[in-house]
């Protein structure tokens, strides 16, 4: 694993970038986590899919499912490729700080 400097403070990450404590995760660290997924700048159309995976995580452990995602943000999929262009799982859930999802490429 590796460390990095994410939102002001050292943060431990897999091979693929995601951060191996979801509890430390911050807007701060966020932000910076939407850079490395070429997303420069969180709109509040990006905090919305954000808050929605971090709700969820935080009361199933577990991502949901794009479909889940769609519905409760009431963004169609081309939507979200659109806010996060490396997809839901690897992109988005990168940003709301979630562990790398099953099945994530």
């Amino acid at each position: 694993m590796a460390k990095v400097a994410l939102g002001g403070m050292e943060v431990e990450i897999d091979e693929d970038g995601f951060i191996q404590d979801p509890s430390i995760w911050s807007e701060a660290v966020a932000r910076d986590l939407a850079k490395t997924e070429g997303v420069e700048e969180l709109t509040p159309d990006h905090w919305k899919v954000v808050n929605m995976l971090r709700n969820y995580y935080m009361e199933f452990s577990v991502a949901p499912m794009i479909r889940k995602l769609c519905k409760e943000t009431g963004f169609p999929l081309n939507k979200i490729y659109q806010l996060f262009p490396s997809g839901p799982a690897k992109g988005a859930c990168k940003v709301a700080g979630l562990p790398k999802p099953t099945g994530c490429v």
